[in-house]
This record gives structure tokens, sequence and C-alpha cells, in this order.
């Protein structure tokens, strides 16, 4: 996932003022005590930020995976 993924992926499932709010105020465990936005500046990997938020969010396991990415292009023959 990169970090335009996961931003997008942040975007979409909480909007941007609660996305934002959840990045800069949200405490997680599984990063080790950091928020979100502590956590990416620590240089842990998107991806696993993104799966942290979505366990403390609970997050349906169906909304985790392939999220952020825009759809492929589609071009005209």
């Amino acid at each position: 996932m990169r970090m335009s993924e996961f931003q997008r992926a942040v975007h979409d499932e909480f909007g941007d003022a609660y996305g934002r709010s959840l990045m800069n105020d949200l405490v997680l465990g599984a990063l080790r005590d950091r928020t979100a936005r502590e956590a990416l500046e620590a240089g842990v990997v998107p991806r696993e930020v993104w799966l942290a938020l979505c366990e403390a969010m609970d997050v349906p396991p169906q909304r985790r995976v392939g999220v952020g990415r825009l759809e492929p292009s589609k071009h005209s023959a």
C-alpha cells in the first residue's frame, strides 16, 4: 500500500475531518502506543498502520483489503 492509497482509504472509510482526527488523536496499541501519524512518521509502513486503524475502529474485513487503489483506466479500442 502506497501512502497515497493509505490517505485515500482513510478518507473513503472515515471522511475528511474524522479521518484527520483519527490520524492525529487515536493512540493505537498495535503501533506501540502511537497515533497513526506518529507511526507513519517513525517509518511504519502504511499498510500496517491502515490495518491497525481498521482493527481499532472495527472496520469489517471486506473493507480492509484492496482499498485506496484507483480503478484501472479503461482504454477504448
